[in-house]
């Protein structure tokens, strides 16, 4: 079966997240996407995800890692639902106030370019 290439946008993001690559990991994201900073708090638009991951690698001391897993990609009419598994690992963070174990939520829109890119980013998925 051959992999969609949503899951192949997702490495790469999840490549930039390892290196903090705020420029590689932008480019991921739709103009006027949303990211699940937390519960209840929101970034919007790439200007203010940028910033809210500058936070989130300070708050893991540098250390984010992010893997992925067991996609499972519902595609229709340009967009689609990304459901997965996934696992944050921080080696110089000792204590958590949210699970480093998840299963998100996303939505990719394909671009006029061609490129599928994150319209809404909910790493907590139904755990919201």
């Amino acid at each position: 079966m051959v992999e969609h290439e949503v899951i192949e946008a997702i490495r790469r993001a999840d490549k930039a997240i390892d290196q903090r690559d705020i420029d590689a990991l932008m480019d991921f994201y739709e103009e006027d996407a949303t990211l699940v900073v937390e519960p209840g708090r929101y970034a919007h638009g790439k200007a203010q995800i940028a910033e809210a991951f500058r936070a989130i690698f300070a708050y893991f001391n540098d250390s984010l890692l992010v893997r992925q897993s067991d996609f499972q990609v519902i595609e229709g009419g340009g967009v689609a639902l990304v459901i997965c598994k996934l696992e944050l690992l921080a080696e110089r963070f000792t204590e958590s106030k949210v699970s480093m174990s998840r299963r998100p939520t996303y939505i990719f829109k394909k671009s006029s370019d061609g490129k599928w890119r994150c319209l809404i980013d909910n790493s907590y998925g139904t755990d919201l």
